[in-house]
């Protein structure tokens, strides 16, 4: 298996392309349980060209019908990445302030149920700057999220 560089702008580039709008090769998942994460994969899927289709435990999307729980689902895609051993990305939970354009931050309660993965768009001396769905944004101030914790998901490099 070959180590590639994940293409951060190309993701950035994604996240300010589609933040306010929906591209129709993929499902919109706003009415049922929210798009964050399908935004978040769609993010990292044009920032690293490969999806992982193990079944069940990789990270791929075909269709509505045809896809993994962590193309999807926040702590489902936290698992895949900062687990993967496989082909696709894989990544490690840092702190926010060293996130970096192209990675994510999951937000969450005190309990530790994470339930938002905004796309870092840009992170300047430690103001960070996000994209998401479902809220639909582009250039939102971290800060300006109501959450309780925090856990940042930096891409080290994509397995291809």
């Amino acid at each position: 298996m070959e180590i590639i560089d994940y293409n951060r702008q190309a993701a950035a580039e994604y996240a300010k392309r589609w933040a306010f709008g929906r591209n129709p090769k993929y499902y919109d998942f706003q009415s049922i349980g929210g798009d964050c994460t399908n935004f978040a994969s769609q993010c990292i899927y044009a920032g690293a060209g490969v999806m992982n289709f193990t079944p069940t435990f990789g990270w791929f999307y075909r269709s509505v019908n045809d896809r993994t729980p962590s193309w999807t689902g926040v702590e489902y895609l936290y698992n895949f990445l900062v687990n993967n051993e496989g082909l696709g990305p894989f990544a490690e939970e840092v702190p926010p302030e060293k996130l970096e354009v192209g990675d994510i931050v999951q937000l969450g309660l005190a309990t530790g149920d994470f339930y938002h993965s905004p796309v870092v768009v840009s992170n300047t001396n430690g103001r960070i700057l996000v994209a998401a769905h479902t809220y639909d944004a582009y250039n939102k101030p971290l800060y300006s999220y109501s959450f309780a914790k925090a856990r940042g998901i930096h891409i080290l490099g994509v397995r291809k």
